[in-house]
């Protein structure tokens, strides 16, 4: 029997194993959970000195993975980290690496919306190391670091 999709029960709670239904190109294919996540969720910053990059800007609402690449000289570039009260960020988890054009002249400054804080601190956490990378996850009040790799 055939339902249209609006006669479908709602899913719930997927785990990331199931198949579902996607056009692609004209053709319907199976896809997964897993798929969508890896496709959406990868983004490349490029950025250098004197920058501020606002990842509450609307465009970086589905980044999970974000890859910081240098370009210029010295000096340090800000990036604003999401409003951790925000309904969408809530148990939302974000990675975050730099590329091999960091060191201790070249720094991204990860900060925390005013109000909130990172790991207990209204300050910033500095990244200055080529391949150094964090794991923040939102409890809803703050964000945290869950993972460092330096």
């Amino acid at each position: 029997m055939s339902k249209k999709i609006s006669q479908l029960n709602a899913a719930t709670e997927l785990q990331g194993p199931e198949t579902f239904a996607v056009v692609q190109s004209s053709e319907t294919k199976k896809g997964t959970i897993s798929q969508v996540i890896n496709y959406i969720h990868n983004t490349d910053i490029t950025v250098s000195p004197n920058v501020t990059v606002n990842l509450n800007d609307s465009i970086y609402d589905d980044s999970r993975m974000i890859k910081l690449s240098w370009s210029g000289g010295s000096g340090n570039m800000t990036l604003s980290l999401p409003d951790a009260t925000a309904t969408k960020n809530i148990n939302r988890i974000i990675r975050i690496v730099t590329n091999d054009g960091f060191n201790t002249n070249t720094r991204a400054r990860l900060t925390p919306v005013a109000g909130q804080t990172l790991d207990g601190s209204s300050n910033y956490y500095e990244l200055n190391v080529s391949y150094e990378g964090l794991m923040l996850w939102s409890d809803g009040v703050e964000w945290y670091i869950i993972q460092k790799k330096g």
